[in-house]
């Protein structure tokens, strides 16, 4: 890889976890158990190594409350513990945590903890990793244009394109550079629509569990084979 071109922004749709329990039979919790304790931190630290400023991981989507409701209790179980302490290693590397999507869903206490580690965050952080909980692109559209219009807008006195943007989830990020998805399916399912329109995006068979620091280099490499022209 060639350091002149390291995005600014990489953004992750971690799939493949449940496929990745299965497959090493083990319950469907354990995938989305090694993600949370193993990979996010070991792929923070290769993205501080590398430079790179900001990293967006989707946790957990709105279609997400759809699935088993073990499984759900299970993955709100893990936030719990998660968002408690087992982020504390990687503040103490100087990570900032932030959050994308509608967090008014879960309940207060999950809440309450996402609160406590985005204010206990450092000012002088080496990386912004956003949590995206109970996202998805038509609700944080949808969301944006009701608080646009709530503002008092009057549309004749501006741009929409560049008003909207300032009420969107990610109005403190810049637009992802590069935006991976894990485990073979090649859509965004919603994932910033609004944001993606010049992403690059990279598709891989690997199961997020799998996905390590060797991978995402492999996307990188793909990423600085490209020449992005953003429509000129």
């Amino acid at each position: 890889m060639s350091n002149s071109s390291i995005p600014q922004h990489i953004a992750i749709i971690m799939d493949g976890n449940r496929r990745w329990a299965r497959q090493n039979k083990l319950q469907v919790f354990k995938g989305h158990e090694k993600v949370a304790q193993e990979n996010i931190e070991r792929l923070t630290d290769h993205c501080i190594k590398l430079g790179i400023p900001h990293l967006t991981l989707w946790a957990f989507s709105t279609e997400n409350w759809k699935r088993d409701k073990l499984e759900v209790e299970a993955i709100l179980s893990l936030m719990r513990s998660m968002f408690a302490k087992g982020f504390e290693p990687m503040i103490k590397k100087k990570v900032k945590i932030e959050t994308i999507g509608d967090l008014s869903k879960f309940p207060a206490d999950i809440q309450e903890s996402i609160r406590k580690l985005k204010d206990g965050s450092v000012n002088d952080y080496k990386i912004v990793v956003t949590f995206a909980l109970n996202y998805g692109g038509r609700n944080e559209i949808s969301r944006a244009v009701e608080k646009l219009f709530q503002s008092g807008l009057n549309i004749g006195e501006t741009q929409l394109e560049f008003q909207l943007s300032d009420y969107l989830d990610t109005s403190f990020l810049p637009d992802p550079d590069l935006i991976i998805r894990t485990g073979g399916e090649q859509r965004l399912s919603g994932f910033m629509p609004w944001q993606s329109v010049y992403s690059e995006l990279y598709f891989t068979d690997v199961l997020m569990p799998d996905f390590n620091e060797s991978e995402l280099n492999k996307a990188l490499a793909e990423y600085q084979r490209r020449e992005r022209r953003f429509g000129g």
